[in-house]
């Protein structure tokens, strides 16, 4: 069975809009000196981030799904 390439996509999506709002979130704390926050914060990001990557990856067309 191969992998729902479209759901796929829409996930990959909606992980790019959080990443992007976590980091204006994680920005604002660090602007507040709100330093175990930004760095909780920021560290979820990452994670975010490289889950996009990892789907982005999956949804190439060059991926072969």
């Amino acid at each position: 069975m191969s992998a729902p390439i479209a759901e796929l996509s829409s996930v990959a999506t909606a992980l790019e809009e959080l990443t992007r709002r976590l980091g204006a979130i994680a920005e604002a704390a660090e602007a507040e000196k709100d330093e175990e926050t930004s760095t909780e914060v920021f560290a979820a990001e990452r994670a975010l981030r490289g889950a996009y990557r990892r789907l982005q990856k999956l949804t190439a067309p060059d991926h072969g799904l």
